[in-house]
């Protein structure tokens, strides 16, 4: 009888258990089957699924914009290159137009000089130095086919005055060789312009020294002052008299020596010399002073 209490006991309670989780079961269904639930669930997977959408565009937008910068800066590495080439060209271009401005100018003075000149003479360009004396003679563009013969004396003009150069040495026929007065070897019957004293001038071998002019009477020092023209007396016949040589740098008085030592300075400045003439001393006339240059000097 007891026994038979205990089993209906615990069958009512398992029937107890058995109503709430059925009726639990049946809440949760009810609860899922309504619209807004799964609205709600639609929703939030919206939203995530919309995220990772918004992620994956920021990750391919800014690796996209990378490419586009990486390659817009090859461009513009690839145009500042050529802006750079184009900059130097130009910049060639304005030292070359200078340097022709330059040139025309050169040639146009001495176009007027050459035109000025009452003797026959031929116009040379500097085309070279000779190989066995590279530091004294030098070639010239112009040779006998042109006129040139040996001894011919060679001037220049440089700063608004013309000057002695040298000699034809060698005479080709397309290019001649000139000794320069300052080569040790050359030797120019000279006088001064004021005074009219006179004396030889010997180079001094090479351009960065002085002339030196030897046989000048000792009494002529308190007549000779620096800065005195010296001129081609034209004894010897070698050079035609007048052409300007330089000016007096130094005077040296020796008491053993018998005469004076004058050193001069060479009208031309070699180390800018590019044309020369070469004079035909037959035309130029039997004047001392056939340039104008020399005897405004004096």
């Amino acid at each position: 009888m007891r026994i038979s209490k205990e089993k209906k006991k615990k069958g009512a309670v398992s029937s107890a258990y058995v109503f709430v989780a059925l009726t639990l079961i049946s809440f949760s269904l009810l609860l899922f089957s309504t619209r807004s639930f799964v609205i709600d669930i639609r929703d939030t997977g919206l939203s995530v699924f919309s995220g990772v959408r918004g992620a994956i565009y920021s990750v391919s937008s800014m690796i996209s914009h990378t490419f586009l910068s990486v390659k817009e800066l090859s461009s513009l590495r690839k145009d500042y290159a050529e802006l750079l080439q184009k900059i130097t060209r130009y910049e060639q271009l304005e030292r070359t137009a200078a340097d022709i401005r330059q040139e025309n100018n050169r040639l146009r003075e001495l176009l007027a000089f050459s035109q000025t000149m009452r003797f026959t003479h031929i116009p040379a360009e500097i085309s070279g130095r000779d190989p066995d004396n590279l530091f004294s003679a030098f070639v010239i563009n112009k040779g006998s086919s042109s006129g040139i013969t040996v001894n011919m004396p060679v001037i220049a003009y440089q700063n608004g005055t013309q000057a002695l150069v040298g000699k034809i040495i060698q005479a080709g026929s397309l290019e001649s060789l000139v000794m320069p007065l300052y080569d040790e070897k050359s030797y120019i019957s000279a006088r001064l312009a004021q005074t009219r004293y006179e004396g030889i001038v010997q180079g001094g071998l090479n351009p960065e020294k002085p002339l030196v002019m030897r046989l000048v009477p000792k009494r002529a020092q308190d007549e000779i002052h620096t800065g005195d023209v010296v001129v081609s007396s034209g004894v010897g016949g070698v050079f035609p008299p007048g052409l300007n040589i330089g000016r007096i740098s130094n005077i040296i008085y020796r008491e053993y020596e018998p005469s004076l030592e004058l050193e001069v300075k060479s009208a031309v400045d070699f180390s800018r010399l590019e044309y020369v003439f070469a004079v035909d001393k037959e035309t130029i006339g039997t004047g001392e002073t056939p340039f104008d240059e020399v005897e405004s000097a004096q």
